[in-house]
Formats: structure tokens, sequence, C-alpha cells
């Protein structure tokens, strides 16, 4: 099955491999801070879906040197992403985004920037930073939606309806800054139907997709849902078949930046099987290519 994968993508866009780095900004979430809620939404880690990324107490430089060193054995010549990826990266004040921002894209081994953000987290003083900083390098932004169905995302706490996320996309495509939408397979009482209509949806929109497997992780309150077997989990198979006739209505145009997701193995509850990275990766390769 033909299909753009980020690899490809990439070394077309840069010339050469590139490799993201994981970095915490020191951010918080509207789902955390009360502002919304307290317990964030109900399947993210404690770790703000940041369970990879450096260590928030050092600066931004130090992160990304962390994070070359980390991959050092496997890139000889290539390019670097600044990757902002936990909690919500735009939801602090602008001045304290442009810090942290333009000291990561002003980096001389860093080709471009990705900011993982919430759709209603994209004021107009943030759409106006993010136009500056993408006119330097090229800007990514990855929004969080997870689900285009309503009783799904209040289901998940998700805590704004989808227009804003219609509207975050405009906005972006705007300025020309490059968008890549997160979706999770599995949600509970989600048919088949209903998660190829997300990914239709958004495919109509987006520049890019992350296809994150629903996971349990302790400390979440979908483990309380689970263990009160509420929730039920996916095997690999169905896993896989799903990803097949996900990946069969995704257009060449959008990028494929994920076909799976895992947690931090100490705090995964379920399904044990997403542990196994690369039995995982191998068996959706497989079917794909069957």
């Amino acid at each position: 099955m033909k299909y753009t994968t980020l690899n490809s993508y990439l070394k077309e866009l840069f010339g050469c491999k590139v490799y993201k780095l994981a970095l915490d900004g020191g951010f918080t979430c509207p789902n955390r801070d009360g502002t919304l809620g307290t317990r964030g939404c109900i399947f993210c880690s404690k770790g703000g879906s940041g369970d990879f990324a450096e260590d928030r107490s050092l600066s931004i430089n130090e992160q990304i040197e962390r994070g070359k060193a980390r991959v050092s054995a496997k890139i000889k010549d290539g390019k670097y992403i600044a990757y902002f990826q936990a909690y919500t990266n735009t939801y602090a004040p602008v001045s304290e985004l442009k810090s942290k921002f333009t000291k990561a894209i002003n980096h001389p081994d860093i080709a471009a920037l990705s900011i993982g953000t919430r759709p209603d987290c994209l004021s107009e003083d943030v759409i106006e930073l993010l136009d500056e900083l993408n006119k330097i390098k090229p800007v990514f932004v990855e929004l969080g939606l997870q689900t285009i169905h309503k009783k799904s995302a209040e289901y998940i706490r998700r805590g704004y309806p989808l227009e804003v996320y219609d509207k975050a996309v405009e906005d972006l495509h705007s300025i020309g800054v490059n968008v890549v939408t997160h979706l999770i397979i599995g949600l509970p009482n989600e048919s088949e139907e209903d998660i190829l209509n997300s990914v239709k949806y958004v495919c109509r929109r987006t520049d890019g997709i992350k296809l994150q497997l629903l996971h349990i992780l302790e400390g979440t309150d979908l483990a309380d849902e689970y263990r009160a077997g509420r929730v039920k989990v996916l095997s690999l198979e169905e896993y896989c078949d799903l990803i097949v006739k996900c990946v069969s209505v995704i257009p060449e145009r959008v990028v494929i930046h994920r076909l799976t997701g895992d947690g931090a193995k100490r705090d995964l509850i379920a399904p044990l099987w997403s542990a196994d990275k690369k039995k995982v990766i191998n068996a959706i390769n497989k079917a794909l290519s069957s």
C-alpha cells in the first residue's frame, strides 16, 4: 500500500536523515491547572504525553545537546527537529514562548521546530509568534484532536468542540505553518466507521497525521475505567487491521508521522503487546504490504 512516510518526507524536505529531539518546555495545560480541569485528559500520563522528553529542569540548549547524544549512534550526517512535546506548548505568556522557541530554532543543529499543543491554545498573539518563527525555519504544529465525535471528546475530557480545531487549522495554514493532527485509535464505543470518519475528516484539512493506539497507563483516570471493566483494548491483529483501513483512506499528500504509539513501559497496563515496539512495527508493515 502506497503512502507518504515521515522519513521520506523529511529526507525530501531537508536532503538528509532527520531526527526529532523531544524537549520539555516546562509548560502545563488548561486541563490541569484548573482552567478547564485538574486531572487532564482521561488518557494523559503524568508526564503530559511527554514521557520520553528531556528533563525540564535543564535549559533548552542543554536538552538539545542531551537529545543529540542519545541518538548519536544512529545519526552521522543528519539534522534535528526540536520537538516541544510535553503538555501544552503554547499555553504560556508569549514572552516565555518566544524565549524558549527562539533558543531552539536558532540552535545551529536544529533544522525545524515542532510544537505539540491544543487547538484552543492558539490565540492571535501566539499565531503571530509562530508566523515570525516560521520565517526563520520551518514550523510544524501538532494538534491533539484525538476524535471528531462529540461523545468521545466528552468522555476523554478534551475540553473544546470540533469547530475550534477547524479554526486552528485555518489560522495555522494562513501563516504557512505545517499542521499535524493526532488521532487515537480504539477509543471506547467508537466503531470502525467512526474511526475512519475521523481520519477522512482530518485528512481534508491537515498536512500530516499521527495515529495513536489507545493504551492504558498507570496514574490515569482511563486506568480506573479499564480496571472497572468499562474499557476494552485492541488486540495486535485488530489494531493492524484498523491501521490498514485507515491508511487506505489517507491521501498521499498527507504525511503519516506515526502508525502507533507506546507509553513508558514502567506505567503500561494494557495492551501489553504494545511494549514490544519492534514486533508491533513489523506486524503493521506486514499487514500494509499484504
